[in-house]
């Protein structure tokens, strides 16, 4: 099963932890698509049920204006992660998302997705592959519901169980896999914050090499480098026009192969210019225009 992924891009997401609320307005204003409040692994044990309560109320003031609110509850085959859960279908937030960590096989997606239905829900599921039988089962966890809008690499929690270091080539194979999967889904796909924050041209590498590989978009920790991980994600002006010029090359040519600047434009070659564009188009609808 495919899903409808248009509407609003999903280029950058900003973990916040659910414990500081002081931080949530902060974090709206950062220029990120999507804000996740996160239960999980930012707050200590001792302070995840306080936190809980403000964090399902930034949630269910979630609309349609402004990014997209998330809450990154704990894993749903724990008891903490049953319990925010539950908290969430009580209040019963008519926008947003919920981003489940360590999914490793679809039943988790179904679990939740029966139960927002059951209670009338639309809201919109996301989940964190960052465990050994998460990427085992990644096919059949892309394909599971179509509240999945977003599937996330967890790259620290992967290489621990892994048994390595986290770094790109022993990840290789894993990101590849990831993105595999949500591209035959039609989902968007994230890679792992970069855990130095205040390296903001190490994270703009970082975000340009994720979206080399195929990722759509690049998590954050910190508002500081929002604007690096857009810009790398979002198509540029000149891009845009190359783009334009490719297409037109094409359609103009009568037997479908067209030489443009001494390349040979073929079919494959003119979808990737058309999903350039229709990246465009989305990050221009969601208040970013290339043009501009």
């Amino acid at each position: 099963m495919k899903h409808d992924n248009t509407g609003s891009p999903r280029r950058s997401l900003l973990f916040t932890p659910a414990n500081r609320p002081t931080a949530f307005d902060k974090a709206l204003d950062s220029g990120a698509d999507i804000i996740c409040l996160d239960l999980e692994d930012a707050v200590p044990p001792d302070q995840k049920a306080a936190a809980r309560a403000p964090a399902i109320d930034f949630l269910t003031h979630s609309d349609t204006n402004g990014p997209q609110r998330a809450l990154r509850i704990n894993a749903v085959n724990s008891q903490i992660g049953l319990e925010d859960l539950t908290a969430v279908l009580r209040a019963a937030p008519r926008h947003g998302m919920i981003l489940l960590p360590k999914v490793s096989e679809a039943a988790e997606l179904y679990l939740v997705d029966t139960v927002l239905s059951e209670v009338g829900s639309f809201l919109e599921l996301g989940a964190l592959i960052e465990t050994l039988d998460g990427l085992a089962n990644v096919a059949a966890i892309a394909t599971a519901t179509p509240r999945l809008k977003l599937m996330v690499f967890g790259a620290v929690d992967f290489s621990a169980e892994l048994g390595t270091d986290n770094a790109d080539a022993p990840l290789a194979y894993a990101r590849g896999k990831v993105i595999h999967a949500a591209k035959r889904a039609s989902i968007d796909v994230m890679d792992v914050p970069s855990l130095n924050f205040r390296d903001l041209d190490g994270i703009g590498q970082a975000a340009r090499h994720a979206q080399h590989l195929g990722f759509t978009g690049k998590a954050a920790i910190h508002p500081a480098g929002v604007m690096q991980i857009n810009t790398a994600f979002t198509p540029s002006a000149e891009e845009i026009a190359h783009a334009k010029r490719v297409i037109a090359a094409y359609e103009a040519s009568p037997n479908g192969l067209a030489v443009l600047d001494g390349r040979l434009v073929e079919a494959p070659v003119v979808k990737v210019m058309q999903r350039r564009l229709a990246v465009a188009a989305s990050h221009a609808k969601g208040g970013t225009d290339p043009d501009a």
